[in-house]
Formats: structure tokens, C-alpha cells, sequence
């Protein structure tokens, strides 16, 4: 059964003769525009009314990725993307009631949202850092299978997938290194790791940088703005080289597995798959909130707009709502 919003998209897709990629990143792109005047021209009147117009775009922006992650069956991601339409369009009602109580921490959503989107859209979008953050991922996993005895892997040459095409060595790609001038497939650009044999194990692509977890991080934290810079910059120093070094052990315990044990499956599922999907997504969702409780002792205000936030979970889940004492 195809999904109709996604059906949507793409009959708009088709009739402006543009790519269904490049139609999401205009409604990401949109979206993000409006929440940043929601953010940075807080003061403004029409603010308000931006942010109330961005965030269903947002949502519909993640939302479109769910038919992808339904393909490669990733629960995790599949759940995370299917509920950003509808947290989006939750979030906008709730600016739309205008809650004085809960305007700075609506004021900290926008920022967090904007500046966890920007840091990944200017990487994406600018080849030579794509390419640049795929290849040092792949080369920090190899580094630690090597530094723990386990040699014989080596990086392949980076390739590159555009929409509707076949994969081809970015040798003989003719695009603009510095702008992507035309849309990637899922893949996009990846280096593939093979083993002694010369076999290819997996392939790194921009999502195994985890550039994501660095990006909600850098959001939550710079979007904090009554916070004095020097607080956020140790907070920054303290989460993103954290993640960096736990994303290279992950990564380096995929490889090893996938390669070690190829014909292992639980219920039908591979070992990549298993320890890719379920397994390492698990235990980084369960690292980033051990992170976050760790921030908080440094940044409490951070503690407070996170309950805010989910006060309606709770209510709709008959707990007691968190403390407002504080905007």
C-alpha cells in the first residue's frame, strides 16, 4: 500500500519535472528558513507566525525518509521518521496557542531544530566535506581494527551514487566539487572497506559519521542563548569528540562482525543488519542519553526545556508535569 502523503510528493515531484529528493530538501530547506526567522528574529511579530508555518514542513521533511528506512527495515528509524509529521504539526498547534509559560523553551526548540539541520545540510550539500567526512569515518575504523590486532582491511576508492544512477568512482564524475549541483541517490557518496581477500565487508556512507548525533548536540546546545558562551563551548568539547570516539568503535565492531561471522542470522536478520539496525542503534540512542544526563549537570537549563518539551508526553501518559517555575 503506498502511502499517500508520500504519493503526494512525488505526483508534485513529477508535474515540476524535479527529482522527489530534490522536492524534500525544498520543503526541509523552507521549513528551515521559517524556524530560523522563528529563532533569530524572535522580537519580530511576524516570528511567531514562521515558526507556526516551519514546523509541519519540518516534520514532513523527516517524514519522507520513512519509505527508505521501511525498505532496509530499520525499526529505530522507521518509528523516529514516521512521528516527525505528527510532532510537527503538534509542536506548531502548541506555538499556536501562544503559552507564555513555554515561550522559552518554544523560543530553544526552533534554535535546536535550526541548528542541528544547518551543520548537516552544509556538509551534505558541499561535496568536498561529504566526501571528506565519509572517507576519515571509514579511515577511524580501520585505524581501530588495526590498533586492536585486527589488520588485513583496507579503504576503498570513494564512489558516488546520483538519483536514478548507477554508482561510479567520483574520479569520473564531472559535478561541482564545492556545490552539489545535482541530487545524490540513498547512498550517495560511500568508500567501501574490503577485507584481506579484497571482498567488500560494508560500505561507509555520510550517515556512518554519526554526524546526526553531533548535529542534535550542537543544536541543543548552541540554541541555548541566554547561556554564556563559554558553558556551551565546554558542553560542545565535552559531547562531540564522546561521540566521535564511541561512532569509530561501532563502526570498527560492525566491520569485524560482518566480516567474522557472514552467514550468522537471528530470526532471518543478518549480522549487519542485526548489528547495524537493532544492536549499535540501541546502544547509541542509550550513549547519547547517558551523554545528555551528563550535560545536564553543566547545563541545567538544557534539563528544563527537555521536560518542558515532553510535559504533553506526560500528561497524555497521566504523569505529573514538569516544574514550569522557570520560563
Amino acid at each position: 500500500m503506498e502511502d499517500p502523503i508520500g504519493a503526494v510528493v512525488s505526483s508534485l515531484a513529477s508535474s515540476l519535472g524535479i527529482a522527489e529528493v530534490t522536492i524534500q530538501l525544498i520543503i526541509g530547506t523552507v521549513g528551515l528558513v521559517l524556524l530560523g526567522i522563528g529563532f533569530h528574529r524572535s522580537a519580530e511579530s511576524y516570528a511567531d507566525r514562521a515558526a507556526i508555518a516551519g514546523w509541519p514542513l519540518i516534520g514532513l521533511f523527516f517524514y519522507l525518509y520513512s519509505d527508505h528506512y521501511v525498505e532496509i527495515a530499520d525499526p529505530v528509524l522507521i518509528l523516529m521518521t514516521a512521528g516527525a509529521l505528527p510532532a510537527g504539526i503538534g509542536v506548531s498547534l502548541w506555538e499556536a496557542k501562544g503559552e507564555t509559560v513555554h515561550s522559552g523553551t518554544l523560543h530553544w526548540l526552533r534554535g535546536c531544530v535550526v541548528w542541528s539541520m544547518l551543520p548537516y545540510y552544509v556538509i551534505y550539500n558541499i561535496p568536498q566535506l561529504n566526501m571528506g567526512f565519509v572517507y576519515v569515518t571509514a579511515l577511524s575504523a580501520g585505524w581501530m581494527l588495526e590498533f586492536s590486532g585486527i589488520g588485513g582491511y583496507e579503504v576503498g576508492g570513494m564512489m558516488i551514487e546520483r538519483f536514478g544512477e548507477a554508482p561510479i568512482p567520483v574520479s569520473d564524475w564531472a559535478g561541482n566539487r564545492w556545490i552539489l549541483s545535482e541530487p545524490l541517490g540513498e547512498i550517495g557518496f560511500f568508500v567501501s572497506m574490503n577485507n584481506s581477500e579484497g571482498v567488500t565487508v560494508v560500505a561507509f556512507i555520510l550517515a556512518c559519521s554519526a554526524l546526526q548525533s553531533m548535529a542534535v548536540f550542537i543544536g541543543a546546545i548552541v540554541a541555548l542563548s541566554s547561556v554564556h558562551w563559554k558553558r556551551r563551548v565546554r558542553a560542545l568539547l565535552i559531547a562531540l569528540p564522546t561521540i566521535h570516539v564511541l561512532n569509530v568503535f561501532r563502526n570498527a565492531g560492525i566491520v569485524w562482525l560482518t566480516d567474522t561471522y557472514p552467514s550468522w542470522s537471528f530470526f532471518g536478520i543478518g549480522m549487519f543488519d542485526f548489528t547495524h539496525s537493532y544492536a549499535a542503534k540501541f546502544a547509541s540512542l542509550f550513549a547519547m542519553f547517558l551523554m545528555a544526563i551528563a550535560l545536564f549537570d553543566l547545563l541545567p537549563e538544557l534539563h528544563r526545556h527537555i521536560m518542558k518539551v515532553l510535559n504533553p508526553l506526560m500528561v497524555a501518559l497521566g504523569s505529573k508535569p514538569a516544574s514550569s517555575d522557570h520560563p
